[in-house]
């Protein structure tokens, strides 16, 4: 069974996920609020049932965490194929909505010399990563203070590619690297890795809805003071089935009104340097309240790191709901919240002992 949510607009919509039923109802311009607690599916008592399950491990999605070989949804031709730093600026100009940018297995992309590349609406830039073993073609920047690309419109999509950015160091270096940004609907990225873009890897906006990031490898974005694997401002992004490693946040939000994120069956590494997902407080964004968004929803996630796994800097409008993780550090306080947060029906430490 598929672990996506994406959401239609104006439906309350029912799903069965990972044993439990979750009700979400969109919110128009506010985002998507938990209407009802997630319960127990039908069958399900106290206890750990056989049908239960805690942390990434029985991920549901049918593809590997992190992608790579294994995953299913891979591409192996496009319309347009590219094999340098001058052919994929010239395909990007020329692509239609519906048209596929393919880069072969084996192609490497300098585009040090390139400004922010735009990828127009309807256009899937595309690899073979996971296919007979392929890391998937590289597309790079040695370009400090720079932005790799920006989805120019709706349903914009990447999938099975290697993106590198120019540092992936913790120092605070003056120069700023960023991957990607999103401000529209329906974009999704997928199976790609993508690394070393010092202060933000992908960067989703304030009015982009519906976005879906899953199946990437995403390690070694982690300046210190900023340094996100995913950073946003929506209220509506669905992260699933991702593998996390050496950022100093794996997911922040700018906790603005509006603002919230489902994170699934995620696996994250040992080596982040600071907490791993995150929603910021009005405090951080200096506007007189104590709001951290709009609503998160965490749950079937592997945490393997020693820092904090869930800080909540300010109280969720709508609320928080922390379940069926694997925190595995020993430290006492695995989340912090202000408020408004349920954390229940989690696993802790080594032993994955059982807290109501």
């Amino acid at each position: 069974m598929p672990c996506e949510a994406r959401f239609g607009s104006g439906f309350l919509q029912r799903r069965l996920v990972g044993g439990l039923i979750a009700k979400v109802l969109p919110l128009g311009c506010a985002g998507l609020l938990i209407v009802a607690a997630l319960v127990l599916s039908s069958g399900q008592t106290s206890g750990r049932d056989a049908e239960e399950s805690f942390g990434c491990e029985a991920n549901p999605t049918g593809d590997p965490i992190g992608g790579g070989e294994g995953y299913r949804d891979i591409l192996t031709a496009g319309d347009l194929v590219v094999r340098d730093a001058e052919q994929l600026p010239a395909a990007l100009k020329q692509a239609k909505p519906g048209q596929v940018i393919y880069v072969p297995d084996g192609v490497e992309i300098d585009l040090t010399k390139y400004s922010t590349l735009s990828i127009p609406a309807g256009v899937m830039l595309a690899g073979s990563r996971g296919l007979n073993g392929s890391l998937g073609a590289r597309i790079f920047t040695k370009r400090m203070a720079s932005r790799m690309f920006t989805a120019a419109g709706d349903s914009v999509r990447l999938t099975g590619l290697r993106f590198e950015g120019p540092y992936g160091g913790t120092e605070r270096i003056g120069p700023s690297s960023y991957f990607i940004s999103i401000s529209h609907y329906g974009n999704e990225i997928d199976n790609c890795e993508i690394y070393n873009f010092n202060v933000a890897a992908i960067g989703v906006g304030p009015r982009a809805m519906k976005v879906y990031i899953h199946h990437n490898y995403i390690h070694h974005n982690q300046r210190g003071g900023l340094g996100y694997g995913i950073s946003m401002s929506s209220g509506d992004v669905r992260i699933i089935a991702n593998k996390f490693d050496y950022c100093r946040h794996h997911i922040a939000s700018s906790g603005s009104p509006g603002s919230g994120y489902e994170a699934a069956w995620n696996f994250v590494g040992p080596n982040a340097i600071s907490h791993h997902f995150d929603m910021h407080g009005g405090r951080d964004r200096g506007d007189g309240t104590d709001i951290a968004g709009d609503w998160m929803h965490v749950h079937h996630n592997t945490f393997q790191g020693k820092q904090r796994h869930v800080v909540i800097r300010g109280v969720p409008s709508y609320g928080a709901e922390i379940h069926h993780n694997w925190f595995s550090a020993p430290s006492a306080e695995r989340v912090r919240s202000d408020g408004n947060t349920r954390v229940y029906r989690n696993v802790y430490g080594p032993e994955k002992t059982l807290e109501e």
